[in-house]
């Protein structure tokens, strides 16, 4: 079954560097649908039960020599049993040699089916194609809010409009940190517990500051302060204060947000006049690191004080209280 996305076999040999030996058609035409990369060894050898033709098929030394290993006869009827089920692509490593790869050709031209190979070894293009398609083949969705790298997480800044977003961004450039998207941000699910966002194309580096207008964060503040993609790590979530509301005090609540089904700590910072919203998503950032590490603040403090997180509850301004009992 083809998967929802697709990426064009044109993008594929640019990215890994592959060398076309026949192409039916134009590469930017051919669709690849699956992130899946498979050796062919169980179909050459006969066995063609639940063959997906939708993936790319790897060939190296362990293919190269079995079908060496063939009479003429036998390793036309194996080459053909697998040209025959059309594969996304064929790809030979530098492990399989240049004479084998000629004879594919007729059967590629038979079948319609590419043909490249690759300077690379068999286990590197694996890994690497593997790599590539998890991330242009991913699940996504596009979420409204602003991607920065601050002290080397990835922080995931959202908020209703006109909250101080991007004036927040701006500052945090200004102190070293980079931007990846500002406004839409295009989240995939690159594995099974992590997410990669990025810009997209055509808004990559923008930035709308109210008052102001458009500006390209990449000219005025320099490459520095720019990155393509970025994991998320954390999600800053940015709220208008509330006098109502009970914010977390201790930080031994953990709150999250669900992204593609995958749960992401997230921090809820209340917006008043006077606070450095920079400033605190950087220490927000390296507290998270801290917490990655094993290093609790509001655990230890509690430790310190001989309490337990049963304290949580109680306002934070009572430690003098604590410490002096």
């Amino acid at each position: 079954m083809k998967g929802k996305y697709s990426v064009p076999l044109s993008k594929i040999i640019r990215s890994e560097q592959l060398t076309p030996v026949y192409l039916p058609k134009d590469p930017e035409e051919i669709l690849i649908y699956s992130m899946e990369v498979n050796r062919p060894g169980l179909i050459l050898a006969r066995y063609d039960n639940n063959f997906l033709p939708e993936r790319i098929e790897l060939l190296g030394n362990s293919e190269y020599l079995f079908l060496r290993e063939l009479d003429d006869e036998a390793r036309a009827a194996s080459i053909d049993r697998l040209m025959r089920e059309q594969p996304a692509a064929i790809i030979f490593s530098i492990d399989f040699a240049d004479e084998a790869v000629q004879e594919f050709i007729p059967y590629g031209e038979k079948y319609d089916v590419p043909i490249l190979k690759t300077a690379q070894e068999t286990s590197f293009i694996m890994s690497s194609l593997v790599s590539y398609l998890n991330v242009e083949l991913a699940e996504r969705q596009t979420v409204h809010g602003v991607l920065v790298e601050v002290s080397g997480e990835g922080v995931l800044i959202m908020g209703e409009s006109g909250v101080g977003k991007s004036e927040t961004v701006v500052e945090l450039i200004r102190r070293g940190n980079r931007l990846v998207a500002d406004d839409a941000v295009e989240v995939r699910r690159v594995s099974q517990k992590t997410l990669v966002g990025s810009a997209p194309e055509n808004i990559r580096h923008f930035m709308e500051l109210r008052g102001i207008g458009i500006i390209d964060a990449r000219r005025i503040f320099g490459m520095g302060s720019v990155k393509m993609t970025e994991k998320i790590d954390l999600v800053i979530n940015l709220e208008p204060w509330d006098d109502t509301k009970a914010y977390e005090r201790m930080g031994l609540a953990d709150e999250t947000m669900d992204i593609l089904g995958l749960k992401i700590p997230m921090y809820t910072i209340p917006v008043n006049p006077g606070r450095n919203l920079a400033i605190i998503i950087e220490v927000a950032a390296i507290n998270y690191r801290l917490k990655k590490m094993g290093h609790n603040s509001a655990k230890e403090l509690l430790e310190g004080l001989g309490m337990n997180e049963d304290a949580a509850n109680i306002d934070v301004a009572d430690v003098d209280t604590w410490h002096s009992n």
